[in-house]
């Protein structure tokens, strides 16, 4: 393989790899977490909510954008794409992102204060999103050190320049600009050397090709990955939605205490993102040569630590919630414990869905993902739009439940129609080749 060409590039074991992205992904949901608890603690409910929503407007759009090109490319097991058609189009698409959030907040005429801090959080994606394409080949070289390198460090500073700039100026768009501009440095400092250094040490030598060439390859991975880019856009405004409905029904005060709920799943997401992380890889390569038992059962694996986890957290809100959020925020949160174990639940079965998602993009169903996040989409909306006004935030609780159950029924059933055609497929390479096995 590519990857073991250079002994400082070798794949690190599952376990390592899960160990390392287990590691970043606590310091970097931790010093998230401790983001938000600033705002809290500094600032006020509807600063909180004016970062949210910045997070909200800004999300799918850059989900939308980002066509899900990082585990396209981690599970690229068999490198159809190079590393430099990946990034040509994260930095195509990353501008129109930019463009896209600026119209909005134009359109739909935020206060100047909102607006600016919707601005500063596109900003910071942009950043976020170019590293991202870096993590990408890292993953796809089984190297999750590297990435949880830059993720801690990225927490760090991130954490230290927001908590300042909303100390120092009383205001949550300085402490954005400060969280952005550290991005920046780190992408620029930290993510693109190592980016380049692996690039060197494992990429072959290829034939160079012309600027039309390289824009025709381009384009064909952009319009490959579309369809999952549409759906990650999908499954993100199924989390964004219920936020827009709160803050237009219920105020950016009621947004601030429902998205500082909600944040606290972060702690199950920590575990989830990095076993996924690390699986993903090795699901992509079960799945390309054929090893359906391997695949089901670490999926199954997968799934079980999920629900160990929501169940955990579910737990934690219905014993103890209510003093949780009142030690972590202020006593106002306190007061919406009910909201925080229902959250905790639809959290429990997201973590379900987040593996069932990978899992489809492993087995390379990307249309069909599409049309179920639109479903997810549709449904959420209708979900809010019925809920919220009859029980604000327990509502809003509730929808997030509906999206959850849908993205992971639906996409168990997805990946299961995927390997079952790949069982038939290898059965009848069996028959045609006198019991060969088949390897796809």
């Amino acid at each position: 393989m590519l990857m073991d060409r250079d002994r400082s590039f070798a794949r690190l074991s599952l376990r390592a790899n899960f160990s390392w992205t287990f590691v970043g992904n606590v310091v970097y949901a931790a010093c998230q977490w401790g983001m938000l608890m600033a705002l809290a603690k500094l600032g006020s409910p509807a600063m909180v909510g004016m970062f949210a929503l910045g997070l909200a407007i800004t999300a799918p759009v850059f989900m939308f954008a980002n066509l899900h090109l990082r585990t396209i490319q981690a599970t690229d097991a068999r490198q159809q794409y190079q590393f430099r058609d990946y990034l040509s189009v994260r930095l195509a698409t990353t501008a129109l992102a930019l463009l896209v959030v600026a119209a909005i907040v134009v359109l739909v005429g935020y206060a100047w204060e909102t607006a600016a801090v919707i601005l500063a959080v596109g900003c910071a994606k942009a950043c976020e999103s170019i590293s991202d394409i870096f993590y990408g080949l890292l993953q796809r070289l089984e190297r999750m050190d590297r990435i949880a390198a830059g993720m801690m460090l990225k927490g760090i500073v991130s954490l230290v320049a927001l908590a300042t700039g909303v100390s120092l100026t009383g205001s949550a768009f300085w402490g954005v600009v400060g969280l952005t501009a550290v991005w920046a440095v780190v992408l620029a400092f930290y993510d693109v050397p190592n980016g380049l250094q692996a690039l060197r040490q494992t990429q072959p030598i290829r034939e160079r090709s012309s600027p039309p060439q390289r824009v025709a390859v381009a384009t064909r991975l952009a319009w490959m990955a579309l369809p999952l880019g549409v759906g990650i856009m999908l499954v993100s405004l199924s989390t964004a939605i219920p936020r827009y409905f709160v803050e237009r029904i219920l105020g950016e005060e009621s947004l601030g205490i429902f998205a500082a709920i909600a944040y606290i799943q972060v702690a199950g997401t920590t575990v989830v993102g990095a076993l996924a992380a690390a699986a993903n890889p090795r699901l992509a390569q079960h799945y390309a040569f054929g090893e359906i038992h391997a695949f089901r059962g670490l999926l199954f694996k997968l799934a079980a630590i999920a629900l160990a986890l929501g169940g955990a957290g579910v737990l934690i809100a219905w014993l103890i919630g209510g003093w949780v959020l009142t030690l972590i925020y202020r006593p106002e949160y306190g007061a919406y414990n009910h909201v925080f174990v229902l959250v905790m639940v639809a959290a429990g079965i997201g973590y379900v869905g987040w593996f069932v998602g990978d899992a489809m993009t492993a087995v390379r169903r990307l249309r069909a993902q599409a049309l179920l996040f639109l479903g997810m989409t549709a449904a959420t909306i209708g979900a809010c739009a019925w809920l919220i006004p009859l029980f604000g935030l327990t509502g809003a609780a509730v929808a997030t439940m509906v999206t959850s159950v849908i993205h992971a029924i639906g996409g168990f059933l997805i990946v299961e129609h995927a390997l079952r055609s790949l069982e038939s497929d290898m059965r009848a390479g069996r028959s045609l080749t006198g019991g060969v096995s088949y390897r796809r």
